[in-house]
């Protein structure tokens, strides 16, 4: 088993894909927010085990290279609409001041799930030393 395939490495791997693609999808709202009728759009985490296994179900490991690879992880997330607390007359429901906040959310979160990967990669190099270094 490589590194790469380590539980804790590939939950932060796709916590940051979730934040990526929460990213894209508030940066779109961003982007949307003088288009009449536009409502905006953030990504729902599975609130538990069964909503996460029908959102992702569980597929084979590919043991071959001829065999159908797995979809991204990013094609599992799908944007929900998410309207602010705010819609003006023109029908737009995107606050830019509560995207930013959403935006800051994430980045903050991206940063904190980095942290902790090179902590445990810091831990893994620790581990990997012959003893007495």
């Amino acid at each position: 088993m490589g590194v790469a395939d380590l539980p804790l490495l590939t939950q932060i791997k796709g916590r940051l894909t979730w934040l990526d693609e929460r990213q894209r999808v508030i940066a779109q709202n961003v982007a949307n927010s003088d288009t009449p009728g536009y409502v905006a759009h953030d990504l729902a985490l599975p609130k538990d085990f069964a909503s996460a296994m029908t959102a992702r179900p569980v597929t084979l490991a590919r043991t071959q290279a001829g065999h159908i690879a797995p979809p991204s992880p990013a094609a599992c997330y799908s944007a929900v609409e998410a309207p602010d607390s705010e819609t003006t007359l023109d029908g737009n429901s995107v606050v830019v001041e509560e995207q930013m906040l959403k935006m800051t959310e994430s980045r903050m979160a991206y940063e904190a799930a980095i942290g902790f990967y090179q902590k445990s990669m810091t831990l893994l190099r620790m581990a990997a030393r012959p003893p007495g270094r």
